[in-house]
């Protein structure tokens, strides 16, 4: 007797394992190729940036080293070069911008996301994203015709007879310096907050809402514990993009800064930022130390750009973290 025998069929191909020649027919390779080289050029671009800021910095680097980075002279006459004053400059005001800009800039998101009716919400951020496009020396006009005497005749003064004891408000009070220019900075950087933060928390599903509400939630509860973590993210998105706009704002702070490159405590006090000193000293460099230096500060620009939210991101990180640790807790 004849056993019979079962015939396997043979296995075919798996799903998605395809030629390359098919994926080339279908376009998916093609695709996938012409995207893969639209993300690498920005690499690309970043990387030589970097390279040209290096090799047209030699001159600085080879003669004071790293002493560039913590001398505070700034000499043309006699060549001798340091940015620590610069850096401090940048610091400072992008600091005090923040401190000032982001408190009215998600407050207001929040209200125009959540609690405002929606022609309300929608003619104002019409004026917001108007105020985002106004070209930065007018933003320095106004900080000379406005914010300035502004300083100078009330706010400075009521700051130092409160809070005189401080290092931060002691000082004359000359309307510009680095309290100006980090209000200046706050006020060019509010709509970009407000815009993006905006956008971010309409994107919210509106189920995570009325979840809220119905386990007895009020409607600010459930914006502040549910709608505004959801959106964390996208939230300090706009943070970054604002410190990045605040870091490298030229005019308008090269306006109402004081334009002298000095360490002081006081925030009444000029300063200088390294934008600004840039566009001020770069077509005056009669030197190739000069004009180098002006060069390699462009380059520590960059770099104290990276280092800076590159530390937000990872405090970010650690955050939300610990918020999740909590919460599995």
């Amino acid at each position: 007797m004849a056993t019979p025998t079962a015939t396997v069929p043979s296995a075919g191909p798996l799903v998605g394992s395809r030629s390359f020649l098919a994926k080339l027919r279908e376009g998916d390779e093609i695709a996938r190729l012409i995207t893969f080289l639209f993300a690498a050029s920005v690499v690309l671009l970043t990387v030589l940036l970097v390279y040209e800021l290096w090799i047209g910095s030699s001159l600085p680097r080879h003669k004071f080293g790293f002493n560039f980075f913590r001398t505070s002279v700034w000499d043309p006459i006699f060549d001798q070069f340091g940015a620590l004053p610069f850096i401090y400059g940048t610091v400072v005001t992008a600091a005090v911008a923040l401190i000032l800009a982001v408190p009215l800039g998600i407050g207001a998101a929040i209200f125009l996301a959540e609690l405002a009716p929606a022609r309300l919400s929608d003619t104002l951020e019409f004026f917001i994203d108007l105020l985002a496009a106004v070209p930065s020396v007018i933003y320095g006009l106004l900080g000379v015709f406005v914010v300035v005497p502004l300083m100078r005749s009330y706010i400075q003064p009521a700051l130092k007879s409160t809070l005189g004891f401080l290092p931060l408000f002691q000082g004359p009070a000359y309307g510009v310096g680095f309290l100006t220019a980090g209000m200046v900075l706050a006020i060019m950087v509010i709509p970009y907050i407000i815009s993006v933060s905006r956008e971010v928390l309409l994107s919210v599903p509106r189920d995570q809402r009325e979840a809220a509400l119905s386990l007895g939630a009020t409607r600010w509860e459930s914006t502040w514990k549910v709608v505004v973590p959801f959106a964390r993210g996208g939230i300090f998105g706009s943070i970054f993009l604002a410190l990045a706009r605040a870091l490298g704002e030229t005019i308008a702070v090269a306006m109402v800064i004081g334009n002298q490159p000095i360490i002081k405590a006081s925030l009444f006090s000029s300063g200088y930022s390294i934008a600004a000193v840039i566009a001020n000293e770069l077509t005056e460099a009669t030197s190739n130390l000069h004009y180098q230096s002006l060069i390699e500060l462009g380059l520590v620009l960059f770099l104290l750009t990276f280092i800076l939210n590159g530390l937000a991101r990872i405090l970010i990180v650690a955050t939300s973290q610990k918020g999740s640790a909590v919460g599995n807790a």
